[in-house]
């Protein structure tokens, strides 16, 4: 065999070994997760593990293994003045080209280099691959009545919050960094925009050990609520916060200098990138709808990949993926569940679960293996102590002045133990190292991710593993009932109860702020009978004066949906005490 036959040969053999680790890993983290469970273990989550592994797998590649040298087939001879992307080389009167795979280590062999790489993987599996499935189950999987029921609330938490712990973040940072240059510990440019990017970035909160918990425990279903519907959607704004920084540009030389223009524009673009991501996530998961009932294989794999091609074609149109499928998953969750086969519905709550768990364990072991294999880190200890001081005056600045102006509105008022928690639990995990890790080209950005790193690392393992102490020291109440979604079968049909054409909804709706009771109503009459075959029939809640139009709008199956459930409802109320009061609102 000729020599690029074995080098292609002993290449595959070395790629599929990496992969073997990655999958060892993540057997290993099972199998650990299910020892603590079975030991009751709460001090450090699955998420901690998966590092604390990844740590040591690094530790082993980086320091453990070395490749023997063979320099038979380099050259060192070439010298250029900048390193390009693409090289072609002229061998013989035959161009070959040549790619740039990154900077060798001093003092390492470049195939301890290659190594190191093979294991770094492109960010953009991350944004494309990994990512989509973690905020897809987000979406796909909340709660909805706890979220609605707070839903004023966790719109403040998430954009207001979100913006004022980037502006915090990212002043304190720019006082640190100026006093790194005065007393010189900066090796590099580092302007106020990138501390402004590293606020957005760090601000990106993702409490999946905290959630973890509380879900165990049955916390209380209003902290759990505000805590999950925040990193739900901060995220979201995280991401289009730091898009819309990156493209501040000023006009003149210095594209770093501050401009009205150039901050109305980002402004600008932040609402549009929003807006238009909010929109095409809304609409394709409305339009997910599928009429292969009776093939629930085929129906569970259309939803999967009409879902997947969301994130994709919101990044291919300019918006931003993240966004998109999140709203995607809560749209297709409301709407597009009530439509699948019981057996699909089954199938995609369990497909995405499983790719949620999958996931999010693989990136928390990528994060530890990254701490020795990536090859282009700056640790710089003022930056560090200034990052942690900064996300806990930024985490401040948000949960507290906004607590204390939602509680002037709010009947259930934020206690301030509930506070002291959300506080606590401002953990950083997958968003923020994927976006610390797409783009580390200067040294700026390398010094932000390596930040990034312990951030997480810290947050994961001190905060996550004091939650339990934190709860106690609180007294946060455990062993609540969740009050789960309401439903009256196996249909997954809201409680709602109809007298001469009114409308009479849960307490989710009277506990609820007046614009989303004017949603409930018009979600409930309108929306819901016109996209799914739940709930009542357009023709029994638009006016009289529509009854034709209602009645080219509503299918069949509506009308056979509708009719099972009242003779269900029929069977099992009437030999309640109520059955007389039962049948004065039903005539079946």
């Amino acid at each position: 065999r000729d020599r690029k036959s074995q080098m292609a040969e002993e290449s595959h053999r070395q790629d599929s070994a990496y992969l073997l680790i990655f999958i060892m890993l993540l057997t290993l983290t099972i199998l650990t997760i299910w020892l603590f469970k079975h030991r009751r273990v709460r001090f450090l989550h699955e998420t901690g593990l998966a590092m604390i592994y990844g740590l040591l797998v690094g530790v082993i590649l980086r320091f453990g293994i070395h490749v023997p040298q063979s320099m038979s087939d380099v050259i060192l001879g070439c010298a250029v003045n900048a390193s390009p992307a693409t090289l072609l080389v002229n061998v013989s009167g035959r161009f070959y080209e040549y790619t740039l795979k990154g900077e060798v280590t001093p003092g390492s062999g470049h195939q301890d280099d290659e190594m190191l790489r093979k294991v770094t993987f492109d960010p953009e599996v991350f944004f494309n691959i990994l990512l989509p499935p973690i905020i897809f189950h987000a979406g796909y999987s909340l709660k909805r009545r706890h979220f609605f029921r707070n839903i004023g609330s966790i719109l403040a938490y998430a954009f207001l919050g979100t913006v004022i712990s980037c502006f915090v973040i990212g002043l304190i940072m720019y006082g640190f960094v100026s006093f790194m240059k005065v007393v010189g510990q900066l090796g590099g440019d580092f302007y106020f925009t990138d501390c402004l990017f590293f606020g957005a970035i760090v601000s990106a909160t993702d409490p999946v050990t905290v959630l973890a918990i509380f879900n165990e425990l049955k916390v209380d279903v209003d902290l759990y609520a505000l805590l999950f519907g925040e990193s739900v959607l901060n995220d979201a704004v995280a991401i289009v916060l730091s898009s819309s920084i990156v493209a501040y540009q000023p006009a003149g030389d210095n594209s770093h200098s501050f401009e009205a223009m150039a901050v109305l524009k980002s402004l600008g673009i932040f609402v549009g990138v929003f807006s238009g991501s909010f929109a095409l996530g809304v609409a394709t998961g409305v339009m997910t709808f599928t009429k292969l009932r009776d093939f629930p294989l085929l129906e569970t794999a259309l939803f999967f990949l009409m879902s997947w091609s969301t994130f994709l074609l919101a990044e291919a149109c300019g918006f931003t993926g993240v966004v998109a499928v999140l709203f995607c998953g809560m749209t297709q969750a409301h709407y597009t569940f009530n439509n699948l086969s019981p057996e699909s519905q089954d199938r995609t709550k369990q497909l995405f679960e499983l790719l949620n768990f999958l996931a999010e364990n693989f990136i928390f072991s990528y994060m530890g293996l990254t701490l020795f294999s990536f090859q282009s880190h700056v640790f710089n200890l003022l930056f560090i102590i200034g990052a942690f001081v900064a996300i806990f005056l930024g985490r401040a600045a948000n949960i507290y002045p906004l607590s204390f102006l939602l509680n002037l509105s709010r009947r259930n008022k934020i206690g301030s133990n509930f506070q002291h928690v959300m506080m606590f639990a401002g953990l950083r995990g997958a968003m923020t190292f994927a976006l610390s890790i797409r783009d580390t080209a200067t040294y700026a950005r390398q010094m932000m991710f390596s930040t990034t790193l312990l951030i997480v690392f810290f947050t994961v393992w001190v905060c996550g593993g004091g939650t339990m102490p934190m709860l106690s020291f609180m007294s946060i109440p455990v062993g609540v009932d969740s009050d789960q979604e309401n439903s009256v079968s196996d249909f997954n049909f809201e409680q709602i109860w109809y007298k001469k054409g009114n409308l009479r909804v849960n307490d989710t709706k009277q506990e609820s702020a007046w614009p989303f009771r004017i949603w409930y109503n018009f979600d409930h009459n309108y929306l819901k009978p016109l996209l799914t075959h739940s709930g009542p029939p357009l023709t029994a809640t638009m006016p009289a004066c529509c009854g034709p139009l209602a009645r080219c709008l509503t299918s069949p199956q509506a009308y056979e949906v509708w009719t099972e459930l009242l003779r269900y409802l029929f069977q099992e109320l009437s030999s309640c005490p109520c059955s007389t009061c039962f049948h004065s609102y039903f005539c079946i």
